[in-house]
């Protein structure tokens, strides 16, 4: 994002934790409602681009934010999207894409509330996998050649009474709006923030055979010492690599498996 979207993206932000100040029901009801206007902005591109229109008063594209979901939506959503609406943004996706971040977000929160974030992350971290090991299943979910409500019928009819409904909801809400094939990428996302809203980063592990509890918790303990943060780490078991693990921090890739060590050597020996 440009200067001015950052700022009106922070401003937007500050008006959730504002609304957010009643039980996880006004969390969960606030995000299911922000998914909902991106659903209608996604679909009315006239709509979207006047609402981000800086050309008009910040007044004039709230009132028609209140004459268009006045009254369809509860009154601490409607101050979240008026607040976003009135800002200038550099672009108008910018606009689109902090209101899905302001819904996933009131979603974490509520799963939070309710002290499910934890099994939330876990979930979307797992699903991440499932999709990456399942191509067909990866491809089924990214092709726009299928309407959206079909895909994400597929999804909810995997997850259904198997995971939390806030997962399903974030999950179908990603399929719903991701326009690559990269439907694992978005929702490790979702995993990473719900990570980072409990002032934590995620280390995605890939390790050639099942990690003990131990092992687990001295890796945690390492990766907390280099970060200065506390570290949740998602294993997959990778048994290509031989030996040793592969640990992504972010952008930061640790290497540590045999066929890491043996290609090194190769490039030595080059």
């Amino acid at each position: 994002m440009y200067a001015a979207s950052r700022e009106a993206s922070s401003r937007a932000r500050e008006a959730l934790r504002a609304a957010l100040t009643g039980s996880d029901t006004v969390a969960a009801t606030t995000g299911s409602e922000l998914f909902a206007v991106v659903a209608v902005l996604d679909d009315q591109r006239s709509l979207r681009v006047a609402l981000a229109d800086k050309s008009v008063s910040s007044s004039a594209r709230a009132e028609l934010a209140e004459r268009v979901f006045g009254g369809k939506i509860s009154v601490a959503t409607q101050a979240v999207l008026t607040t976003a609406v009135a800002q200038d943004w550099s672009r108008t996706r910018d606009l689109v894409d902090t209101l899905v971040l302001l819904g996933q977000e009131a979603l974490l929160r509520a799963a939070a509330d309710r002290g499910r974030i934890d099994a939330v992350e876990d979930e979307l971290f797992r699903l991440g996998r499932i999709v990456e090991d399942n191509p067909a299943l990866e491809q089924a979910l990214s092709d726009h050649g299928r309407p959206v409500a079909t895909r994400r019928e597929l999804l909810k009819g995997l997850l259904t009474g198997k995971v939390e409904d806030v997962t399903i909801q974030l999950a179908e809400q990603a399929v719903a709006r991701t326009h690559t094939n990269s439907i694992g990428e978005a929702i490790d996302h979702l995993s990473d923030l719900a990570a980072s809203l409990r002032d934590q980063i995620v280390a995605h592990v890939r390790a050639a055979v099942e990690l003990t509890s131990p092992q687990r918790e001295q890796l945690a303990s390492s990766l907390q010492r280099i970060y200065d943060k506390p570290v949740t780490v998602h294993v997959q078991v990778d048994p290509s690599l031989l030996a040793g693990v592969v640990v992504r921090v972010g952008d930061d890739l640790i290497d540590g498996s045999a066929v890491g060590r043996l290609q090194r050597l190769r490039q030595s020996l080059a």
